[in-house]
């Protein structure tokens, strides 16, 4: 799907709402960004998960790991279509069975490929890179479906993580404002 159509659809769904929201940062914005129904509609799940990949297809992880929980789906069907190995990091540890934060099978040293929704601050993304490193993974490049331009790619670069976005919050702004 065309990046234009695939936008017209995210905010023909409502994933894009205009209005005054407050978002997890604290901020106030006229625009919230809520992935979550996206699961609702496989067509278009399939195509948010193929421009993600687009994105960052000349790049060659070994395993992929979306940010909990929007973004675990996406991640799935990138790992589907693309044949590559998938972990699941939970936000927490788990207090029973094996206590395992991360689920998965890997090896120290494997290069893998973040999958987040939305960034704003880039400090889930830094939770999960950092939690995948102190596991002996390689992590390099995070990739997005919209970046807010609030401060989030500069953060995970000073932290040494490529972010490619498959939309700015600018972009966003233009095209939404004909079709909101």
């Amino acid at each position: 799907m065309q990046k234009q159509r695939l936008l017209e659809a995210l905010i023909h769904i409502g994933v894009i709402k205009r209005g005054e929201f407050t978002l997890r940062s604290g901020e106030v914005s006229p625009i919230y960004i809520d992935c979550r129904s996206i699961i609702s509609y496989p067509p278009l799940l399939r195509a948010v998960a193929q421009a993600l990949w687009d994105k960052i297809k000349h790049i060659t992880p070994s395993l992929l790991c979306g940010v909990p929980y929007t973004a675990l789906p996406m991640a799935t069907a990138i790992s589907l279509k693309q044949n590559l190995p998938m972990l699941m990091c939970r936000k927490e540890t788990k207090a029973y069975g094996t206590k395992k934060q991360i689920e998965g099978v890997f090896k120290t040293g494997e290069d893998c490929l973040i999958i987040e929704d939305v960034v704003t601050t880039g400090g889930s993304v830094l939770q999960i890179a950092e939690l995948l490193k102190k596991q002996g993974l390689q992590i390099k490049d995070i990739v997005v479906l919209v970046d807010r331009q609030q401060g989030g790619k500069e953060k995970l670069l000073q932290a040494g993580y490529q972010l490619q976005s498959v939309y700015t919050l600018d972009e966003i702004k233009l095209v939404g404002s004909f079709l909101c």
